[in-house]
This record gives C-alpha cells, sequence and structure tokens, in this order.
C-alpha cells in the first residue's frame, strides 16, 4: 500500500478530506439519512434498516465514528449512534466556505 503523504497537505485540507469521507460512499450516505430522519439515537436496528451485512454497517459506522460526524454510547449490549451537532455544523460551513471560493464566471475550459 502506498503512503497517502498528508502530512505535506495543510491541517484544513485534510480535515476537509476526512469530512468529504463521511459522505463518499453509499452505504455512509445512507445511515447519515437514517441518524438525521429519527432525530434520536438509533440502536441496533442499522443492519435491519440498510439491509447490509452487520460487519459492513460495523465498519461504515466505525469511520464516521473516527471522522466525528456520529457520536455513540456503547453500553453492551447496546450501542446506540446519533448525529454530531457540532461537526454537522462543521461540515456545513467547511463545504460552504469550499464552494463559495470559486466564483462561477466564464469557463476557461470551452
Amino acid at each position: 500500500m502506498g503512503v497517502t503523504k498528508t502530512e505535506i497537505f495543510t491541517e484544513q485540507q485534510n480535515r476537509i478530506a476526512d469530512l468529504a469521507k463521511a459522505f463518499s460512499h453509499p452505504a455512509r450516505v445512507a445511515i447519515l439519512q437514517l441518524l438525521i430522519s429519527r432525530k434520536a439515537c438509533v440502536c441496533g436496528d442499522l443492519v435491519d434498516e440498510l439491509e447490509l451485512a452487520q460487519a459492513t454497517v460495523s465498519q461504515h459506522l466505525k469511520e464516521l465514528k473516527r471522522i466525528g460526524i456520529i457520536q455513540g454510547e456503547i453500553n453492551p449490549p447496546r450501542v446506540c449512534y446519533c448525529i454530531n451537532p457540532v461537526v454537522w455544523s462543521e461540515s456545513k460551513q467547511t463545504f460552504g466556505s469550499l464552494l463559495d471560493t470559486f466564483a462561477h464566471t466564464e469557463s476557461c475550459c470551452n
């Protein structure tokens, strides 16, 4: 496996890439949509709702939690997850700012 060389990029660039990773797989998008639609912590029924293997859901939850966009509480046998509102706001602001840096005028590539 190659080296990612993340150290050559700024902390902000690495964070934007991390936040983008939360939205870069349809299973993670589906998990986020499910958590948002429930407006509460979701415990255990994600596998049934998404019709994905437990291992697949667990891997995506692990990545979303690593990024910080979801938060979870582990009280075996229950594991509950919900959107982390602080990181959700950070994502909204970060992507808005990034997308706003391009002032669309004429395209140089016709």
